[in-house]
Protein backbone atom coordinates (compact mmCIF):
# COMPACT_ATOMS: atom_id res chain seq x y z
CA UNK A 1 0.00 0.00 0.00
CA UNK A 2 1.38 3.58 -1.06
CA UNK A 3 1.88 6.24 1.39
CA UNK A 4 0.40 9.44 1.25
CA UNK A 5 3.68 11.15 0.24
CA UNK A 6 3.92 8.74 -3.08
CA UNK A 7 0.18 9.76 -3.74
CA UNK A 8 0.77 13.27 -4.20
CA UNK A 9 4.15 12.84 -5.73
CA UNK A 10 1.85 10.33 -8.58
CA UNK A 11 -0.99 13.28 -8.93
CA UNK A 12 2.27 16.34 -9.06
CA UNK A 13 3.54 13.94 -12.00
CA UNK A 14 0.58 13.75 -13.70
CA UNK A 15 -0.44 17.58 -13.72
CA UNK A 16 2.69 18.32 -14.57
CA UNK A 17 2.99 15.97 -17.54
CA UNK A 18 -0.88 16.81 -18.01
CA UNK A 19 0.52 21.09 -18.56
CA UNK A 20 3.29 20.31 -20.75
CA UNK A 21 1.06 18.31 -23.15
CA UNK A 22 -1.36 21.20 -23.39
CA UNK A 23 1.57 23.90 -23.57
CA UNK A 24 2.82 21.71 -26.43
CA UNK A 25 -0.39 21.71 -28.34
CA UNK A 26 -1.08 25.36 -28.03
CA UNK A 27 2.45 26.09 -29.55
CA UNK A 28 1.68 24.07 -32.81
CA UNK A 29 -1.35 25.02 -33.06
CA UNK A 30 0.11 28.41 -33.52
CA UNK A 31 2.18 28.06 -36.05
CA UNK A 32 -0.58 26.82 -38.32
CA UNK A 33 -1.89 29.86 -40.01
CA UNK A 34 -5.56 30.67 -39.61
CA UNK A 35 -7.42 30.10 -43.16
CA UNK A 36 -7.91 33.15 -44.96
CA UNK A 37 -11.18 34.80 -44.80
CA UNK A 38 -13.61 34.53 -47.96
CA UNK A 39 -13.20 37.67 -49.90
CA UNK A 40 -16.72 38.52 -51.28
CA UNK A 41 -16.76 40.93 -54.96
CA UNK A 42 -19.41 43.10 -55.31
CA UNK A 43 -20.82 42.59 -58.52
CA UNK A 44 -22.73 45.12 -60.60
CA UNK A 45 -26.05 45.81 -60.76
CA UNK A 46 -27.02 44.68 -64.30
CA UNK A 47 -28.42 47.14 -66.41
CA UNK A 48 -31.96 48.07 -66.56
CA UNK A 49 -34.11 46.26 -68.96
CA UNK A 50 -34.93 47.83 -72.35
CA UNK A 51 -38.62 48.69 -72.53
CA UNK A 52 -40.01 47.62 -76.25
CA UNK A 53 -41.88 49.59 -78.44
CA UNK A 54 -45.68 50.40 -77.95
CA UNK A 55 -47.57 48.47 -79.54
CA UNK A 56 -48.76 50.76 -82.69
CA UNK A 57 -52.25 50.53 -83.88
CA UNK A 58 -52.95 48.84 -87.20
CA UNK A 59 -54.50 51.47 -89.15
CA UNK A 60 -55.04 54.26 -86.84
CA UNK A 61 -53.68 57.93 -88.18
CA UNK A 62 -52.92 59.21 -84.92
CA UNK A 63 -52.84 57.42 -81.25
CA UNK A 64 -51.29 58.35 -78.20
CA UNK A 65 -50.57 56.76 -74.45
CA UNK A 66 -50.84 59.26 -71.69
CA UNK A 67 -49.78 58.94 -68.36
CA UNK A 68 -52.79 60.81 -66.78
CA UNK A 69 -51.35 62.35 -62.93
CA UNK A 70 -48.12 64.07 -65.04
CA UNK A 71 -49.53 64.58 -68.52
CA UNK A 72 -46.24 62.90 -69.87
CA UNK A 73 -46.75 61.56 -73.16
CA UNK A 74 -45.38 57.97 -72.65
CA UNK A 75 -45.95 56.54 -76.55
CA UNK A 76 -47.57 58.15 -80.11
CA UNK A 77 -47.51 59.04 -83.44
CA UNK A 78 -48.99 62.11 -85.25
CA UNK A 79 -50.30 63.52 -82.06
CA UNK A 80 -50.70 66.96 -82.76
CA UNK A 81 -52.51 66.41 -86.20
CA UNK A 82 -55.76 68.06 -86.65
CA UNK A 83 -58.54 65.63 -87.56
CA UNK A 84 -62.07 65.45 -87.08
CA UNK A 85 -62.89 63.73 -83.73
CA UNK A 86 -66.57 63.07 -84.48
CA UNK A 87 -68.30 61.91 -81.47
CA UNK A 88 -65.30 63.10 -79.09
CA UNK A 89 -66.39 66.23 -79.39
CA UNK A 90 -69.48 65.25 -76.76
CA UNK A 91 -66.16 65.27 -74.29
CA UNK A 92 -65.81 68.70 -74.50
CA UNK A 93 -69.65 69.51 -74.47
CA UNK A 94 -69.61 67.73 -71.43
CA UNK A 95 -67.08 69.84 -69.72
CA UNK A 96 -68.58 73.27 -71.17
CA UNK A 97 -72.13 71.55 -69.19
CA UNK A 98 -69.96 70.67 -65.81
CA UNK A 99 -68.17 74.05 -65.84
CA UNK A 100 -71.13 76.09 -66.18
CA UNK A 101 -73.05 73.76 -63.79
CA UNK A 102 -70.45 74.44 -61.21
CA UNK A 103 -70.64 78.68 -62.03
CA UNK A 104 -74.23 77.72 -61.51
CA UNK A 105 -75.68 79.53 -64.46
CA UNK A 106 -77.15 75.70 -65.20
CA UNK A 107 -79.08 73.97 -62.49
CA UNK A 108 -79.05 70.10 -62.01
CA UNK A 109 -82.60 69.57 -62.32
CA UNK A 110 -83.50 72.29 -64.99
CA UNK A 111 -85.99 71.31 -67.46
CA UNK A 112 -83.82 71.05 -70.91
CA UNK A 113 -86.13 71.11 -74.13
CA UNK A 114 -85.82 68.83 -76.72
CA UNK A 115 -86.14 71.24 -79.67
CA UNK A 116 -87.42 70.50 -82.96
CA UNK A 117 -84.00 71.70 -84.41
CA UNK A 118 -82.37 69.30 -81.81
CA UNK A 119 -84.36 66.30 -82.97
CA UNK A 120 -84.41 66.89 -86.77
CA UNK A 121 -80.61 67.67 -86.87
CA UNK A 122 -79.27 64.88 -84.40
CA UNK A 123 -82.49 62.68 -83.79
CA UNK A 124 -83.60 59.25 -84.94
CA UNK A 125 -83.90 60.53 -88.21
CA UNK A 126 -80.34 61.17 -88.82
CA UNK A 127 -77.68 58.41 -89.95
CA UNK A 128 -75.99 59.33 -86.61
CA UNK A 129 -76.73 57.98 -82.73
CA UNK A 130 -79.54 59.76 -80.89
CA UNK A 131 -80.79 59.61 -76.93
CA UNK A 132 -84.65 58.84 -77.29
CA UNK A 133 -85.92 61.85 -75.69
CA UNK A 134 -89.35 63.03 -77.33
CA UNK A 135 -89.41 66.18 -79.51
CA UNK A 136 -90.86 69.17 -77.78
CA UNK A 137 -90.92 67.77 -74.42
CA UNK A 138 -88.27 68.16 -71.10
CA UNK A 139 -86.45 66.37 -69.55
CA UNK A 140 -83.90 66.99 -66.35
CA UNK A 141 -80.38 68.75 -67.78
CA UNK A 142 -78.74 65.57 -65.51
CA UNK A 143 -80.68 62.88 -67.45
CA UNK A 144 -79.83 64.68 -70.90
CA UNK A 145 -76.48 64.53 -70.10
CA UNK A 146 -76.51 61.28 -69.74
CA UNK A 147 -78.30 60.35 -72.89
CA UNK A 148 -75.35 62.55 -74.76
CA UNK A 149 -72.78 60.63 -73.08
CA UNK A 150 -73.88 57.18 -72.84
CA UNK A 151 -75.87 57.20 -75.65
CA UNK A 152 -73.68 59.10 -77.62
CA UNK A 153 -76.69 61.10 -78.68
CA UNK A 154 -76.67 63.97 -81.07
CA UNK A 155 -79.94 65.62 -80.22
CA UNK A 156 -79.37 65.67 -76.78
CA UNK A 157 -75.97 67.85 -77.28
CA UNK A 158 -77.59 69.97 -79.16
CA UNK A 159 -80.40 70.59 -77.03
CA UNK A 160 -78.17 70.64 -73.87
CA UNK A 161 -76.23 73.07 -76.09
CA UNK A 162 -79.42 75.55 -76.63
CA UNK A 163 -80.38 75.37 -72.91
CA UNK A 164 -77.09 76.71 -71.90
CA UNK A 165 -75.85 78.97 -73.87
CA UNK A 166 -79.35 79.88 -76.41
CA UNK A 167 -78.13 78.12 -79.66
CA UNK A 168 -75.67 76.14 -80.68
CA UNK A 169 -73.10 78.30 -81.97
CA UNK A 170 -73.09 80.49 -79.00
CA UNK A 171 -72.61 77.34 -77.44
CA UNK A 172 -69.44 76.67 -79.79
CA UNK A 173 -68.32 79.32 -79.14
CA UNK A 174 -68.11 78.96 -74.96
CA UNK A 175 -66.67 75.58 -75.96
CA UNK A 176 -63.55 77.09 -77.76
CA UNK A 177 -63.13 79.49 -74.90
CA UNK A 178 -62.85 76.61 -72.17
CA UNK A 179 -60.37 74.36 -75.04
CA UNK A 180 -57.98 77.37 -75.20
CA UNK A 181 -58.35 77.71 -71.08
CA UNK A 182 -57.53 73.99 -70.81
CA UNK A 183 -54.07 74.22 -73.40
CA UNK A 184 -55.95 72.87 -76.43
CA UNK A 185 -53.61 74.51 -79.20
CA UNK A 186 -55.20 72.47 -82.06
CA UNK A 187 -58.42 72.44 -81.50
CA UNK A 188 -61.32 74.03 -83.00
CA UNK A 189 -65.00 73.07 -82.59
CA UNK A 190 -68.28 74.30 -84.79
CA UNK A 191 -70.62 72.05 -82.58
CA UNK A 192 -71.36 70.32 -79.91
CA UNK A 193 -71.98 66.83 -81.42
CA UNK A 194 -69.03 66.08 -83.79
CA UNK A 195 -70.67 65.89 -87.07
CA UNK A 196 -68.78 66.84 -89.98
CA UNK A 197 -67.83 70.61 -90.42
CA UNK A 198 -65.96 72.93 -91.77
CA UNK A 199 -63.13 74.37 -89.45
CA UNK A 200 -64.06 71.16 -86.77
CA UNK A 201 -61.10 69.65 -85.52
CA UNK A 202 -58.76 67.85 -82.67
CA UNK A 203 -55.44 66.18 -82.59
CA UNK A 204 -55.40 63.19 -80.43
CA UNK A 205 -53.03 64.64 -78.09
CA UNK A 206 -55.90 67.91 -77.50
CA UNK A 207 -58.44 65.44 -76.72
CA UNK A 208 -55.96 63.37 -73.87
CA UNK A 209 -55.30 66.57 -72.59
CA UNK A 210 -59.25 67.44 -72.23
CA UNK A 211 -60.05 63.60 -71.03
CA UNK A 212 -57.46 64.48 -68.13
CA UNK A 213 -59.27 67.91 -67.35
CA UNK A 214 -62.46 66.09 -67.22
CA UNK A 215 -60.96 63.23 -64.97
CA UNK A 216 -59.20 66.26 -62.83
CA UNK A 217 -62.18 68.88 -62.77
CA UNK A 218 -65.40 67.10 -62.76
CA UNK A 219 -65.29 63.56 -61.21
CA UNK A 220 -69.05 63.18 -60.97
CA UNK A 221 -69.61 63.95 -64.53
CA UNK A 222 -66.62 61.94 -65.98
CA UNK A 223 -68.31 59.01 -63.94
CA UNK A 224 -70.86 58.97 -66.48
CA UNK A 225 -68.86 57.38 -69.02
CA UNK A 226 -68.54 54.11 -66.99
CA UNK A 227 -72.08 54.03 -67.25
CA UNK A 228 -72.49 50.74 -69.51
CA UNK A 229 -76.51 51.37 -70.80
CA UNK A 230 -79.24 53.91 -70.37
CA UNK A 231 -82.79 53.91 -71.08
CA UNK A 232 -85.18 57.00 -72.42
CA UNK A 233 -88.96 56.11 -72.46
CA UNK A 234 -88.86 52.50 -73.71
CA UNK A 235 -85.75 52.39 -75.54
CA UNK A 236 -82.47 50.65 -73.91
CA UNK A 237 -79.31 52.01 -75.44
CA UNK A 238 -75.82 50.19 -74.58
CA UNK A 239 -72.60 52.36 -74.42
CA UNK A 240 -70.55 51.85 -77.77
CA UNK A 241 -67.51 51.91 -75.34
CA UNK A 242 -66.66 48.14 -75.63
CA UNK A 243 -63.68 48.14 -73.07
CA UNK A 244 -66.39 48.62 -70.19
CA UNK A 245 -66.94 45.24 -71.10
CA UNK A 246 -63.86 43.65 -71.46
CA UNK A 247 -61.01 45.45 -68.57
CA UNK A 248 -63.21 46.54 -65.08
CA UNK A 249 -60.02 49.27 -64.71
CA UNK A 250 -61.39 51.09 -67.79
CA UNK A 251 -63.79 53.70 -66.62
CA UNK A 252 -64.31 55.75 -70.26
CA UNK A 253 -64.69 57.46 -71.79
CA UNK A 254 -66.04 58.14 -75.29
CA UNK A 255 -65.67 56.93 -78.61
CA UNK A 256 -66.93 58.17 -82.18
CA UNK A 257 -67.72 57.62 -85.30
CA UNK A 258 -68.82 58.92 -89.25
CA UNK A 259 -67.72 58.51 -92.20
CA UNK A 260 -65.48 61.52 -92.51
CA UNK A 261 -63.48 60.54 -89.42
CA UNK A 262 -63.44 56.71 -88.99
CA UNK A 263 -63.59 54.73 -85.75
CA UNK A 264 -62.23 56.95 -82.70
CA UNK A 265 -61.96 56.15 -79.22
CA UNK A 266 -60.68 58.23 -76.07
CA UNK A 267 -60.05 55.35 -73.18
CA UNK A 268 -58.85 55.62 -69.55
CA UNK A 269 -58.07 53.00 -67.24
CA UNK A 270 -57.22 53.27 -63.70
CA UNK A 271 -55.01 50.73 -61.57
CA UNK A 272 -54.14 50.80 -58.40
CA UNK A 273 -53.06 54.67 -58.17
CA UNK A 274 -52.07 54.65 -61.75
CA UNK A 275 -54.40 56.03 -64.30
CA UNK A 276 -53.56 56.12 -67.79
CA UNK A 277 -55.63 57.70 -71.24
CA UNK A 278 -54.89 56.83 -74.77
CA UNK A 279 -56.61 58.25 -77.82
CA UNK A 280 -57.29 56.34 -81.22
CA UNK A 281 -57.98 58.16 -84.00
CA UNK A 282 -59.36 57.41 -87.71
CA UNK A 283 -59.27 53.44 -87.04
CA UNK A 284 -60.40 50.96 -89.78
CA UNK A 285 -63.34 49.58 -87.63
CA UNK A 286 -64.95 49.18 -84.23
CA UNK A 287 -62.85 46.17 -82.86
CA UNK A 288 -60.26 47.63 -84.18
CA UNK A 289 -60.16 50.96 -81.70
CA UNK A 290 -60.94 48.54 -79.23
CA UNK A 291 -58.24 46.17 -79.31
CA UNK A 292 -56.00 48.75 -80.16
CA UNK A 293 -56.18 50.85 -77.25
CA UNK A 294 -56.19 47.72 -74.68
CA UNK A 295 -53.11 46.94 -76.13
CA UNK A 296 -51.69 50.46 -76.10
CA UNK A 297 -53.42 50.49 -71.84
CA UNK A 298 -51.91 46.96 -70.79
CA UNK A 299 -48.38 48.01 -72.37
CA UNK A 300 -48.48 51.27 -70.50
CA UNK A 301 -48.73 49.52 -67.07
CA UNK A 302 -46.50 46.92 -67.69
CA UNK A 303 -43.66 48.95 -68.34
CA UNK A 304 -44.00 52.21 -66.49
CA UNK A 305 -45.35 53.76 -63.17
CA UNK A 306 -46.55 56.85 -61.60
CA UNK A 307 -45.23 57.58 -57.69
CA UNK A 308 -45.57 60.90 -55.89
CA UNK A 309 -42.00 61.96 -55.25
CA UNK A 310 -42.97 65.22 -52.92
CA UNK A 311 -46.27 66.12 -51.33
CA UNK A 312 -47.69 69.97 -51.30
CA UNK A 313 -46.78 72.11 -48.53
CA UNK A 314 -44.60 70.28 -46.84
CA UNK A 315 -40.88 71.36 -46.52
CA UNK A 316 -38.62 69.45 -48.68
CA UNK A 317 -35.76 71.67 -47.91
CA UNK A 318 -34.65 74.71 -45.59
CA UNK A 319 -32.06 77.44 -47.07
CA UNK A 320 -30.21 80.11 -45.02
CA UNK A 321 -31.61 83.47 -45.26
CA UNK A 322 -30.48 87.38 -43.94
CA UNK A 323 -31.95 89.83 -42.18
CA UNK A 324 -34.89 87.77 -41.11
CA UNK A 325 -36.11 87.33 -38.09
CA UNK A 326 -35.65 83.62 -38.65
CA UNK A 327 -32.26 82.47 -40.06
CA UNK A 328 -33.74 80.03 -42.66
CA UNK A 329 -36.58 79.51 -45.02
CA UNK A 330 -38.53 76.53 -45.76
CA UNK A 331 -38.85 75.52 -49.03
CA UNK A 332 -41.82 72.92 -50.84
CA UNK A 333 -43.81 72.93 -53.71
CA UNK A 334 -47.45 74.79 -54.43
CA UNK A 335 -48.74 71.10 -56.08
CA UNK A 336 -47.83 67.64 -55.35
CA UNK A 337 -45.28 66.74 -57.63
CA UNK A 338 -45.90 63.44 -59.40
CA UNK A 339 -43.19 61.45 -61.95
CA UNK A 340 -43.99 58.97 -64.29
CA UNK A 341 -40.82 56.45 -64.83
CA UNK A 342 -39.71 53.23 -66.76
CA UNK A 343 -41.47 50.66 -64.27
CA UNK A 344 -38.41 49.52 -61.37
CA UNK A 345 -36.39 52.93 -62.16
CA UNK A 346 -38.22 55.03 -59.26
CA UNK A 347 -35.22 54.56 -57.16
CA UNK A 348 -32.68 56.12 -59.39
CA UNK A 349 -34.62 59.49 -59.66
CA UNK A 350 -32.07 62.36 -58.98
CA UNK A 351 -33.63 65.32 -57.31
CA UNK A 352 -31.83 68.71 -57.42
CA UNK A 353 -32.09 71.67 -56.18
CA UNK A 354 -31.65 75.33 -57.72
CA UNK A 355 -31.81 77.97 -55.47
CA UNK A 356 -29.66 81.53 -55.37
CA UNK A 357 -27.00 81.30 -52.76
CA UNK A 358 -27.96 84.67 -51.31
CA UNK A 359 -31.83 84.89 -50.00
CA UNK A 360 -32.60 88.51 -48.45
CA UNK A 361 -35.71 88.94 -46.29
CA UNK A 362 -38.82 89.50 -46.27
CA UNK A 363 -40.03 86.56 -47.79
CA UNK A 364 -43.52 85.80 -48.78
CA UNK A 365 -45.06 82.89 -48.25
CA UNK A 366 -45.74 81.17 -51.32
CA UNK A 367 -43.29 83.07 -53.21
CA UNK A 368 -41.24 81.23 -55.42
CA UNK A 369 -37.03 81.00 -54.51
CA UNK A 370 -36.09 78.31 -56.80
CA UNK A 371 -36.64 75.07 -58.83
CA UNK A 372 -36.39 71.80 -58.25
CA UNK A 373 -35.26 69.34 -61.26
CA UNK A 374 -35.87 65.61 -61.13
CA UNK A 375 -33.48 63.36 -63.02
CA UNK A 376 -32.71 60.28 -64.30
CA UNK A 377 -29.39 59.09 -66.45
CA UNK A 378 -28.89 62.36 -66.64
CA UNK A 379 -31.76 63.40 -68.27
CA UNK A 380 -34.65 66.05 -67.25
CA UNK A 381 -37.51 63.85 -65.98
CA UNK A 382 -39.57 66.44 -64.38
CA UNK A 383 -39.57 70.20 -62.32
CA UNK A 384 -41.56 72.51 -60.38
CA UNK A 385 -40.98 75.24 -58.64
CA UNK A 386 -39.70 75.12 -55.32
CA UNK A 387 -41.67 78.45 -53.02
CA UNK A 388 -41.92 79.13 -49.41
CA UNK A 389 -43.59 77.45 -47.18
CA UNK A 390 -43.66 79.97 -44.53
CA UNK A 391 -43.03 83.52 -44.84
CA UNK A 392 -40.01 85.40 -43.35
CA UNK A 393 -40.53 88.87 -41.89
CA UNK A 394 -37.71 91.37 -41.73
CA UNK A 395 -35.17 91.40 -38.75
CA UNK A 396 -34.65 94.66 -36.30
CA UNK A 397 -32.52 97.04 -37.06
CA UNK A 398 -29.15 96.05 -35.53
CA UNK A 399 -29.93 92.15 -36.87
CA UNK A 400 -30.24 93.85 -40.62
CA UNK A 401 -26.92 95.87 -39.78
CA UNK A 402 -24.84 92.90 -38.60
CA UNK A 403 -26.16 90.81 -41.30
CA UNK A 404 -24.74 93.20 -43.78
CA UNK A 405 -21.78 93.40 -42.56
CA UNK A 406 -21.55 89.55 -42.68
CA UNK A 407 -22.42 89.24 -46.09
CA UNK A 408 -20.00 92.28 -47.70
CA UNK A 409 -17.34 89.99 -45.21
CA UNK A 410 -18.36 86.58 -46.91
CA UNK A 411 -18.12 88.40 -50.68
CA UNK A 412 -14.43 89.82 -50.02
Amino acid sequence: MKSDGATRYGAMRWLLTSACLVWMTGMVLAQVPAAAPKTYVAQPAPPPLSIPDAPKPVSAKAWLLMDEPTGKVLAGENIDMRLEPASITKVMTSYVIAAELKAGRIKPNDKVLMSENAWRTGGAATEGSYSGFEVNKTADLTEMVKGMVVQSGNDAAIALAEHTAGSEAAFATLMNDYAKRLGLKNSNFMNAHGLTAEGHYSTAHDLALLGRALIRDFPVEYSYNRIREFTVGPITQRNRNLLLWRDESVDGIKTGHHSGAGYCLLSSAKRGDQRLISVVMHAAGEEERAVDSLALLNWGFRFHETHRLYQSDVAIATHKVWKGKTDTVKLGLEEPLLVSTPRGRYTELKPLMDVPKTLVAPIKGGQKIGTVRVMLDGKLVIEAPLVAVEGVVEAGFFKRLWHEFLMWWESV
